[in-house]
């Protein structure tokens, strides 16, 4: 199906963040948008306040007349909603277009030069970062983010004369494979989705197959520390990048007060002296990462520069809603031990003499099977660690694997307990908080709002 012959598209799963960049894309282009989600969130109700058409309840009745005429109606899915819902059901029953939202980007960066980052952890920051970094240059992009932009507040950049397109490339269901990159970052290849992809070995099959999707005169930018061996076709140019070394990498490292500066080294430049926006140190490799790909694709030194110092990040990724000398609170996606390890990381060099404390919420019955030894390992840096029950998100339970797992691998002296999560802020008004982060890509971040005016409200009855 031809997008431009489509008059309306109907998304069943329209909440998630990927799909929710596809329907403010199809808005912009005038078309009828409407769709299905399972529960109301402040995304559902912005993308409602800007046209589309979207309710809450499993039932065929409820989807719009002019999304019932298969002839111009395309319908997108996410792999997360149940094969057998009603609305899906419907719309295969009748003959219509249906396609993940994967196979949908497919289409629309087929004619562009998608800059596609992907990787077990880092391609959202990277991603919105290399986005950032073009949309304020000369060279200009489209992009579809995997995170809501501070800069933005979107996770849609379009452009109306660069031929690039950035784009989140999505390893879950093999999602990336859709893609034709002009060029990609690979950040990371720690096994994860095993639900999907059963071993290890089937994880890095599919990365070196989605290595052979990049187009001759393109490049790839891969992590040098990870275990892919990549299978490019003749004609891709292939780079190296770490944090201090490989093709891309930085120097004179200087993190102190709360800022980091780095030297930022590419095979034909040298930029000295680059602020980081958001000063963690993992931005410091997921910055050496965006900067090859806008530095390869024309953005100029000084523009780079200027980018970095002012980018400001990506909603619930290090995102710090307290910051002061009594009280630090941020929130992070992270849901991967490899990812934990890394943020818990990045906080103590910030905060080195300080207690850290972590709120975690498990994301999936199968990753916590899978990983709760190592989950507990990641923790285990911190000082304190607080667990709630696990999100189930697409799953059934699973006997025997809970939360319990974690905690009861957790390292000997550790502080730890478990709380529901409906007791999170009476927990914490009974706790002297230094520092505190919420871990975790399930709905924990709906307390944060809470937890914030809990903590402020402290420090103003402590003044």
């Amino acid at each position: 199906m031809n997008i431009e012959n489509i008059k309306s598209v109907y998304f069943v799963g329209a909440g998630g963040i990927g799909m929710s960049a596809l329907i403010r894309y199809f808005l912009s282009k005038g078309k009828l948008v409407a769709g299905y989600d399972r529960t109301p969130s402040e995304l559902t109700e912005h993308l409602i306040a800007e046209g589309a058409q979207i309710h809450y309840e499993e039932n065929v009745s409820l989807i719009p007349e002019d999304c019932k005429d298969e002839e111009t109606t395309l319908v997108v899915y996410t792999p997360a909603v149940p094969q057998d819902h009603a609305e899906l059901v419907y719309f295969r029953n009748n003959g219509f277009e249906i396609q993940k939202r994967a196979q949908v980007l497919g289409t629309i960066t087929h004619s562009s030069k998608g800059l596609c980052v992907a990787g077990t952890h880092g391609k959202t920051t990277t991603s919105t970062m290399a986005a950032h970094l073009l949309y304020q240059s000369h060279v200009g992009c489209t992009a579809f983010l995997g995170g809501i932009s501070k800069n933005y507040g979107t996770n849609l950049l379009l452009s109306q004369s660069s031929p690039y397109t950035v784009i989140e490339a999505d390893e879950f269901d093999r999602s990336f494979h859709w893609l034709s990159p002009y060029m990609s970052v690979i950040t990371a290849t720690d096994p994860d989705h095993l639900d999907i992809y059963g071993t290890e070995e089937a994880y890095l099959e599919s990365f070196r197959h989605y290595t052979t999707l990049i187009q001759p005169g393109g490049a790839l930018i891969i992590h040098k520390d990870i275990a892919l061996k990549p299978d490019v076709q003749s004609g891709v140019k292939v780079y190296t990048y770490a944090r201090t070394e490989g093709d891309f990498h930085a120097e004179n490292i200087r993190i102190g007060n709360g800022e980091i500066f780095i030297d930022f080294v590419a095979p034909d430049t040298r930029i000295n002296d680059i602020q980081l926006g958001v000063p963690v140190s993992i931005n410091i490799e997921n910055g050496v990462a965006a900067m090859a790909l806008a530095h390869l694709n024309g953005a100029t030194d000084e523009e780079i520069k200027r980018g970095m110092a002012s980018f400001r990040g990506v909603d619930r990724r290090f995102d710090f809603k307290i910051k002061n000398d009594k009280v630090v609170f941020l929130s992070d996606y992270a849901h991967h031990p490899a990812e934990i390890a890394q943020s818990v990381k990045s906080i103590r060099d910030l905060y080195q003499d300080k207690k850290i404390t972590a709120i975690f919420q498990p994301h999936l019955y199968t990753r916590t099977r899978d990983f709760y030894k190592e989950f507990a390992d990641s923790l285990s840096l911190l000082d304190e660690v607080i667990l709630v029950d696990i999100y189930p998100a697409r799953e059934q339970p699973i006997p025997g694997v809970t939360s319990q797992l974690i905690y009861d691998n957790l390292r000997p002296g550790i502080e730890k307990c478990m709380c529901r999560k409906e007791d999170i802020l009476n927990l914490l008004s009974q706790k002297k908080i230094e520092v505190l982060i919420t871990l975790g890509a399930g709905d924990i971040d709906n307390y944060v709002p809470e937890i914030t005016k809990q903590l402020k409200l402290r420090m103003r009855n402590e003044e």
